[in-house]
C-alpha cells in the first residue's frame, strides 16, 4: 500500500506494516473511547466513587455532569467515521481530562494510584491521535 500521497513520510513509516498500525491504533482508540464512554457515564450518573473523588481533588459536583457529557460526545465522535475536525477535538479534549487530572491528583496528594493509570491514558491517546488513517484526519492545507 502507497502512503505516500495520503501521508507525510515520517507518518507513513511511523508503526511498521500497515496492518500492524492499524491494530495498534484501534486498540488504543477503542480503549480511550471506552474509558471516556464508561467514565463519563460514571460522571453523569455521579457514582458516589466518583463523586468522592471529585470532591477531594476540590471540584464541585456540577462538574461532573458538564465533565461526563463531554467525555460521551468524545467518545462518539474517536469512533464514529468521517468528521476529522470533530475527533481532532475529541483528541485535544481526552488529553486535557488526563494530563488535568494527573495535576489535579498531584497538587493535592490525593489518590495518587491514579496518576500511572491517568498517564497511560494520556500515551494511548497519544498513540490513537498519530497513528490514526488519513480519512481521520484534518485535510493538510498547502499553500501557494
Amino acid at each position: 500500500m502507497d502512503t505516500s500521497t495520503t501521508e507525510p513520510p515520517a507518518i507513513a513509516n511511523r508503526g511498521g506494516t500497515a496492518n500492524a498500525r492499524s491494530g495498534v491504533y484501534w486498540v488504543a482508540t477503542v480503549l480511550v473511547a471506552g474509558e471516556l464512554g464508561l467514565g463519563g457515564v460514571w460522571d453523569i450518573a455521579r457514582i458516589p466513587y466518583v463523586r468522592e473523588l471529585v470532591s477531594h481533588l476540590g471540584y464541585p459536583s456540577y462538574f461532573l455532569v458538564l465533565l461526563g457529557v463531554w467525555k460521551v460526545l468524545g467518545a462518539v465522535a474517536l469512533l464514529v467515521p468521517g468528521r476529522a475536525l470533530l475527533k481532532e477535538w475529541a483528541y485535544a479534549g481526552a488529553f486535557f481530562t488526563y494530563t488535568g487530572a494527573i495535576v489535579s491528583h498531584l497538587s493535592t496528594g490525593y489518590d495518587l494510584g491514579e496518576v500511572g493509570l491517568l498517564a497511560v491514558l494520556t500515551t494511548l491517546t497519544v498513540v490513537s491521535w498519530a497513528l490514526r488513517p488519513a480519512s481521520r484526519r484534518t485535510p493538510r492545507i498547502t499553500g501557494p
